[in-house]
């Protein structure tokens, strides 16, 4: 490490820090005039609305955003440096381009590294306290029940119907259990009601029968005044999601809900998957967007800082475009959730290795 790679490493970090906290500033504020209707109606404090709305708002809207954040610092400070000369002196010294952006991938891979460790363990417990605060007092609708017609398998040979669920009381009608064997059906439990009865997992059958099949027989046992105490690998909050529930799960829980919804066979579309792939991606951008912001900001040119920040600006909103398009496209049509995820990446890669072997030098 020379003088220059903490000279750049500095100017990199500080130019960052200073841009999130300006950004972050006035996206609190114009969120807070966005719902202070809403806050005022709850009747919270201010006490309330910043420890348990804002200190959570934070992380998440700087994870959103971090990768732009750093495109606009490295544009900002590397443009002031091409417009003082320093950057022309640095190369007239014999120094390679590709030395010159070395100090920009350590800062940058910092940046990348604090950002994974964010996505996967820290943003995700923020996001339950602030999505909770905002189902409570915001927005009544950001948490809903899975309430009619559910299919869910409760192991490779065990199936599950709720024609519907009530989260009142915790109750299902007409209820239908059916279990397999050499892919024949051998056992059918039905019930008029379900009624969840306590913990762990103990339900109560009201209005049953048990109907078994043989190779040449059929076997029915109603019960129809009777009711059955029993237990299923299934409880209440089985049948409740958030609207933004893959947020709120650090990794290693992401991915234990995706096995366990693809064994009950409750897959809730390509939308957790997409968010997995996504705490990988969005650091890895970190990385190309600083590639782009040097190569475009280190050529001294007659529109100077303003024009380099222009850059900046419509290469973001580019980039942004074509993320939310190849997410909505893995989400609702066909394209693995992991191409869609990585597409703005690829595409920006290109576009960086470009720029940076015509930059320049």
């Amino acid at each position: 490490m020379k003088i220059l790679d903490w000279y750049i490493i500095k100017k990199y970090l500080s130019t960052f820090f200073f841009t999130m906290m300006l950004i972050t500033m006035i996206a609190i504020t114009i969120d807070y005039f966005e719902r202070v209707d809403k806050f005022i109606n709850a009747e919270l404090s201010t006490k309330e609305i910043i420890m348990e709305y804002y200190l959570h708002f934070i992380p998440w809207i700087n994870g959103l955003l971090w990768p732009l954040f750093a495109l606009l610092a490295v544009i900002f400070f590397t443009s002031r440096m091409a417009k003082n000369s320093e950057i022309i002196s640095i190369l007239s010294a014999k120094v390679s381009y590709a030395r010159f952006i070395r100090p920009y991938m350590i800062a940058g891979g910092t940046l990348a590294l604090l950002l994974w460790i964010g996505n996967n363990y820290v943003i995700p417990k923020s996001n339950r306290l602030k999505n909770e605060f905002e189902s409570e007092y915001i927005y009544k609708s950001a948490k809903t029940t899975l309430n009619h017609n559910i299919h869910f398998w409760l192991s490779p040979t065990e199936k599950v119907y709720i024609r519907s669920y009530t989260t009142s009381d915790s109750s299902g009608r007409i209820f239908r259990l059916e279990r397999f064997a050499d892919n024949k059906l051998v056992y059918v439990l039905k019930a008029n009601k379900i009624k969840f009865i306590g913990q762990p997992n103990k339900w109560k059958l009201e209005d049953y029968e048990i109907r078994t099949f043989g190779d040449m027989s059929e076997n029915l046992i109603p019960k129809p005044t009777e009711h059955k105490d029993t237990t299923f690998s299934f409880v209440p909050k089985d049948f409740t999601r958030y609207t933004k529930q893959m947020e709120m799960m650090n990794t290693s829980d992401l991915r234990e809900f995706l096995k366990y919804e693809q064994e009950k066979g409750l897959n809730s579309g390509k939308k957790y998957s997409i968010e997995l792939y996504r705490r990988t991606a969005d650091p890895f951008t970190i990385f190309i967007l600083t590639l782009i912001g040097v190569s475009v900001a280190s050529r001294k040119v007659r529109g100077g800082m303003g024009f380099h920040l222009a850059a900046g600006v419509v290469i973001g909103a580019v980039f942004v475009i074509i993320s939310k398009f190849s997410m909505t496209f893995s989400t609702n049509l066909a394209l693995p959730p992991g191409i869609g995820v990585w597409i703005p990446n690829m595409f920006f890669s290109v576009v960086a290795f470009f720029l940076v072997k015509n930059a320049q030098k």
